[in-house]
């Protein structure tokens, strides 16, 4: 999702591994084309010494949330000294807002369809119609 215009960009369904979601960012993010520096704006769960590498490897500063307890976060002062860190810690849950729309006037909250193959494909329609509901609201902006 793009920070600015909370449009969805890319949209990816897994299966539930663990380390899914993690390598599905890392896959995301390694399909942009080369160019300016990006960050990546995440939960603590991509607080993994593995995830952050493969940012920095992709030229992608990691925007995770530190874990504070009971475990060493991966996140180091290099990334927390900036304020685009703390600003991108806030509009992270524009993220959130996205599946809260898409699970309850998406109808994502309990799919129609069994099947990997057709609940990829309704979850992708359904983000490109959360975008199109977005893109009014951006055009009155302007």
């Amino acid at each position: 999702m793009k920070n600015r215009s909370a449009l969805v960009v890319d949209a990816r369904l897994t299966h539930a591994t663990g380390t899914a979601e993690c390598e599905a960012a890392a896959a995301m993010l390694g399909d942009l084309p080369a160019g300016g520096r990006i960050t990546v704006g995440a939960d603590k769960l991509f607080d993994t010494q593995d995830f952050v590498a493969e940012m920095r490897r992709l030229g992608v500063t990691p925007h995770v949330t530190q874990h504070t307890n009971r475990r060493r976060s991966a996140i180091d002062g290099r990334t927390t000294r900036h304020a685009g860190y703390t600003i991108s810690l806030r509009i992270r849950k524009r993220i959130e807002e996205g599946f809260g729309w898409m699970k309850t006037w998406g109808g994502l909250r309990k799919t129609r369809h069994r099947g990997t193959a057709r609940i990829d494909w309704q979850f992708t329609l359904t983000a490109a119609a959360y975008n199109l509901v977005g893109i009014p609201k951006l055009l009155a902006a302007v």
